[in-house]
């Protein structure tokens, strides 16, 4: 947990040097954004595993996948939130995870603008810059605010009824999205975040940081999982009428 730290806080300081720099933007085949601060910090926190931990694999965003012979992987997102990158906008992170053969075990979100880093191992609680994380309190859905990253992805994804069902009963929501809006549950700031697609690395650290903080991070269907194909956090008391809202026929 304290290597995974330290190097998120370092692969930050190199997202730093091109933050609101106008870096150039390339488009991947996917549609989505990258920089030469993606790839740069991708390639410090690869050769830093690569180094203190060999034969562990490896799971990044922009370089793929390298094989293990330990049984561990470790899980890479070095900037969670590209598209607000180059928009010059804060709400981005460095996610760092590692996962064995019993599940993740570490995970670690930098926010390197915003000088805000979460962290969490299993049975080591979760932390935020140095004091303990918790959830809220909050155990009604009228009282909840919630986040969420893009809203016309819950359209795009088949997803558009039950948005609608729970954003017409909470207190409010607001589009403080990617790995932040997680955050701000883990720390109590918030509710519930959710994602309608999600791949491993968007999300590697977020179950741990979530569990260890008193809350959930699972898919749709409720399953605890980074690697489901969407994702929501929740503050632990919200996780039953949350799902009953997503997943009506289930009730």
């Amino acid at each position: 947990m304290e290597f995974a730290v330290e190097t998120a806080w370092q692969a930050g300081k190199i997202t730093l040097r091109y933050f609101q720099s106008g870096v150039e933007t390339e488009w991947k085949a996917d549609s989505s954004p990258v920089t030469v601060a993606d790839r740069s910090a991708e390639e410090y926190i690869r050769t830093a595993i690569e180094r203190f931990f060999p034969g562990d694999g490896l799971v990044g965003e922009e370089y793929g996948v390298q094989g293990n012979t330990t049984g561990i992987d470790w899980i890479i997102d070095p900037i969670d939130g590209t598209k607000s990158f180059v928009q010059g906008i804060p709400l981005y992170g460095v996610l760092i995870a590692m996962r064995d053969t019993s599940g993740v075990q570490v995970g670690v979100v930098n926010m390197p603008a915003l000088q805000e880093m979460v962290w969490a191992g299993r049975g080591e609680g979760c932390w935020w810059n140095g004091r303990p994380a918790r959830v809220s309190s909050v155990d009604h859905l009228e009282e909840a605010a919630i986040c969420y990253t893009d809203w016309t992805s819950f359209a795009e994804n088949g997803k558009a009824a039950a948005w609608d069902r729970l954003t017409s009963t909470v207190r409010f929501c607001r589009s403080w999205g990617d790995c932040y809006g997680h955050l701000l549950v883990a720390t109590g700031r918030a509710e519930a975040a959710f994602d309608p697609i999600m791949n491993a690395w968007d999300c590697g650290p977020l179950l741990p940081i979530l569990e260890e903080a008193g809350g959930t991070f699972t898919d749709w269907h409720g399953k605890a999982t980074i690697d489901g194909a969407d994702a929501y956090s929740t503050n632990g008391h919200l996780f039953v009428p949350i799902a009953e809202q997503l997943n009506p026929a289930a009730r």
